[in-house]
């Protein structure tokens, strides 16, 4: 981690996260020297992450918290870890998304972070059961003219599809799963709670599982985008297996064994953002 006396609290707090998890703990001391920050700020931080449940507090510091498969973090928890990473996965992903497409967007932070990528590429259409990822296209579809507020040239068709919102303000249940079944998609982008080789994709929401395997059906080409930190990660439900996956978009986190398990999986493996150095 680099020294940075002017990162956001919450970036500030990812990168706290993540060291958490590679090391297996961190102390007070230790986090102050590098991000250069006082004693206060980084047990401030600590108090936050513990609160949304990703870390235990400890004396002199704190470790992470072993997650039961059926714990679902809220959309804000969720959207505080691994910016860096999300956003160029979703940089990369927005590049499977021809112009014209087809394309579904499940949901989850990763998909709202592609969503912000995909409102440039002309005459999409979007079918998502994300109240976040519509919300970003809607902002989005009308211009300002001489004459007042108009639609934007290119702008996407979005269809949301309705049902039961859980707690990561995603869509699911008979309305949306009907909705999905009854489509055809070129491109199916999709975020997920923990991916493995015996596993597969996995959730711990019963009813998001149901619907996402409605993705998956309905989609001709299924690319999944998921940080390093889900790898090895499994929830209660899965959904789908490694083969049944085209593509996965990843962070240059993913340790270079876990790239050559997935690599002799799947056809296609993204490593998005610059690699990293011993």
């Amino acid at each position: 981690m680099d020294d940075n006396q002017n990162l956001l609290a919450e970036q500030r707090r990812a990168l706290i996260l993540d060291e958490v998890r590679r090391r297996g703990g961190v102390r007070v001391n230790e986090l102050t020297r590098r991000l250069n920050v006082s004693d206060m700020t980084v047990r401030r931080d600590l108090d936050a992450l513990a609160r949304q449940g990703v870390v235990e507090k400890v004396h002199g510091g704190a470790v992470p918290v072993a997650e039961p498969t059926s714990h679902e973090p809220g959309f804000e928890a969720k959207a505080v870890l691994e910016l860096s990473a999300k956003e160029s996965i979703a940089r990369e992903a927005a590049k499977m998304a021809p112009r014209g497409s087809a394309i579904a967007l499940a949901g989850g932070t990763t998909a709202y972070a592609l969503a912000q990528q995909l409102v440039d590429i002309p005459d999409l259409t979007v079918v998502t059961n994300s109240v976040r990822v519509a919300d970003v296209f809607h902002s989005t579809q009308r211009t300002m003219t001489a004459s007042g507020p108009a639609a934007r040239p290119g702008a996407a068709t979005v269809v949301l599809t309705g049902g039961v919102r859980t707690p990561s303000d995603t869509l699911v249940g008979p309305v949306a799963d009907a909705a999905i079944r009854s489509l055809h998609f070129d491109v199916l982008f999709i975020g997920v709670h923990g991916i493995s080789v015996t596993a597969g994709l996995s959730t711990p929401n019963l009813a998001e599982a149901e619907t996402n395997r409605h993705f998956v059906r309905s989609a001709r080409r299924v690319v999944v985008l998921a940080d390093h930190t889900k790898w090895g990660t499994v929830g209660l439900s899965s959904f789908a297996s490694l083969d049944e996956v085209d593509a996965l978009v990843t962070d240059a986190g993913l340790p270079a064994e876990a790239r050559s398990e997935i690599a002799e999986r799947l056809p296609e493996l993204v490593v998005a953002g610059p690699s990293e150095t011993p």
